[in-house]
């Protein structure tokens, strides 16, 4: 399809003619949902996780031109040669490798001729020694005290990844390391951290490729700050994960240790790497990390390998193709029914919009048909004394529902109306997806329910290590089919560019203000000088 606008593709022309067959009365879902064997024919099982999509708005004539679309796509050519190392970040001429961070395969994959996964190895090995150095009290802090706090100084892909990764496995959290996320420039995230903490079993992680993002540098400077006031000597609290050759990995400025970071891995897919590693697993132990990259390397052989019609994650791409630009559905929900999982939805978030809310192919010219979704979510039963009554009765959205079979806690057996806590969980689990597909009828319009609100169920035997790293793979090899579907380039994200550009032509006027009280703001426009006037009346 090279040079080919989407909407002359044919599979995409006839996907457009069937959005209208789907319309009709006659394949509203609580008919489709009537048709024999559908839960068989529309979902899929592999790589651990059971994906039911009988509850989207499809039939066999849909799944047949999706299956077409991914063909005239490429899209399986296309994730291949991603994790084979081609440079398919065209903007940057970057290869996009976070597949290879969870290689544990002994084939080599080559960026410019050079292999890059000794250097991969190399940096696993350094996270594991340092990790059961930290926990045999071989390494400590100033005063010989071991380690008891870890903060995570970074924003963005630096933490969101390694956020949900740590509340979803915070049962095996068994190292008596409790870990804290530093990562707002906003001065009351470093308050309420620095007011919990002991400085003196405190590790400070600073976590930043480039070692120049203002808000982590502003962290960064605050945190050493701190640590120098308490007596305490700084370079033996702070390690960084960085590029090699950063600022943050510069001898001059001696730390712990510096874990280097690559320029082919982007943020928001970093977890797997030592942006994840290093923090994991000083808070599960290194044996669990390796445990979740296993579980994500998985779901990568699974996305690469299965043919399109048994595909997992390409299957949900292109379903959210179908529902985004077919059926006009622009936001999508994430409901995990399992508290742990309560920091996905924000990490997808930005994993998807930030790869995939772009207006131009991977040749710059303009899109033709939209791209991205708005991501939210919420844990259930949470989101559904929330946000489901517009999910019933309001604007309708697609959900992935994410039930878990066995739950951390399975001890615990009281039972009210009969039935235990999980189970009443999944009696909600089970009711919600059919409630929006199949409505109700009554006589009080008010109490009358549309139905035929798509949703997919995606379900997990456990939350081990292993089965959070294929729900995190799945998600991103999902984002990157999508992508592929587009034709735009995931891996970079000049989006946020403008912001920060205001941002510090705005903190120059800020620093003038701070050498010279009588500065009066004349340089910028009436709208930037009234907040700026009205900041600095604040001191």
């Amino acid at each position: 399809m090279t040079g080919m606008k989407l909407s002359d593709i044919p599979a995409w022309k006839n996907l457009a003619r069937h959005a209208d067959i789907i319309s009709r009365p006659e394949k509203h879902l609580k008919h489709l949902l009537k048709e024999k064997d559908r839960l068989i024919n529309f979902s899929l099982n592999g790589a651990g996780i059971f994906y039911d999509f009988s509850r989207q708005r499809l039939d066999h004539r849909v799944m047949d031109l999706l299956f077409e679309l991914a063909e005239s796509c490429g899209l399986k050519q296309k994730f291949i040669a991603m994790v084979r190392g081609e440079k398919i970040n065209t903007t940057e001429n970057r290869a996009a490798l976070h597949t290879a961070a969870r290689n544990f395969l002994e084939n080599p994959i080559f960026v410019d001729g050079k292999d890059v996964m000794p250097e991969i190895r190399r940096v696993r090995d350094d996270i594991k020694l340092f990790a059961s150095k930290v926990h045999a009290g071989k390494i400590t802090g100033s005063t010989g005290k071991p380690f008891k706090h870890v903060v995570v100084i970074g924003i963005g892909g630096s933490y969101l990844g390694t956020e949900f990764v740590a509340q979803a496995l915070d049962p095996l959290a068994d190292k008596n390391i409790e870990i804290m996320f530093l990562s707002n420039v906003d001065i009351n995230n470093f308050g309420s951290i620095a007011s919990t903490i002991d400085p003196e079993t405190t590790l400070w992680i600073v976590i930043s490729k480039s070692y120049t993002t203002a808000e982590t540098m502003a962290n960064t400077k605050q945190a050493y700050a701190f640590m120098t006031e308490k007596g305490l000597d700084p370079g033996q609290h702070f390690i960084t994960v960085t590029s090699m050759g950063s600022p943050g990995d510069d001898p001059s400025n001696p730390v712990l240790s510096s874990f280097h970071m690559f320029d082919f891995i982007g943020g928001r897919y970093s977890v797997t790497s030592a942006v994840g590693g290093v923090p994991l697993s000083l808070y599960l132990g290194y044996e669990r990390f390796e445990h979740f990259l296993k579980g994500a390397q998985d779901m990568d052989l699974h996305a690469q390998d299965s043919p399109v019609e048994e595909n997992i994650p390409l299957i949900a791409a292109l379903i959210s193709i179908w529902n985004n630009n077919f059926l006009g559905y622009p936001a999508h929900a994430i409901i995990p029914y399992a508290s742990p999982l309560s920091k996905l939805a924000a990490h997808i978030q930005q994993l998807n919009m930030e790869s995939n809310g772009k207006s131009v192919t991977q040749k710059g010219e303009p899109l033709d048909e939209p791209s991205g979704n708005i991501i939210f979510g919420e844990p259930g039963t949470n989101a559904q004394h929330s946000f489901f009554q517009l999910a019933h009765q309001g604007r309708p959205f697609p959900i992935d529902f994410i039930g878990v079979i066995n739950p951390h806690f399975k001890q615990y057996k009281s039972q009210s109306k009969g039935v235990t806590n999980h189970q009443e969980l999944w009696s909600n689990l089970i009711a919600q997806p059919q409630a929006l597909a199949m409505g109700k009828e009554d006589e009080n319009s008010a109490k009358s329910f549309s139905g035929n609100r798509p949703s997919s169920t995606l379900i997990l035997n456990d939350l081990s290590p292993g089965n959070i790293g294929r729900l995190l793979s799945f998600y991103e090899a999902k984002t990157v089919f999508e992508a592929f579907v587009w034709n735009i380039n995931p891996f970079d994200q000049f989006g946020v560019e403008l912001g920060k550009t205001l941002a510090t032509n705005i903190r120059k006027q800020m620093v003038i203000k701070n050498q010279s009280s009588e500065h009066l703001f004349n340089d910028v426009d009436p709208i930037t000088r009234f907040y700026l006037e009205t900041l600095f009346s604040g001191k």
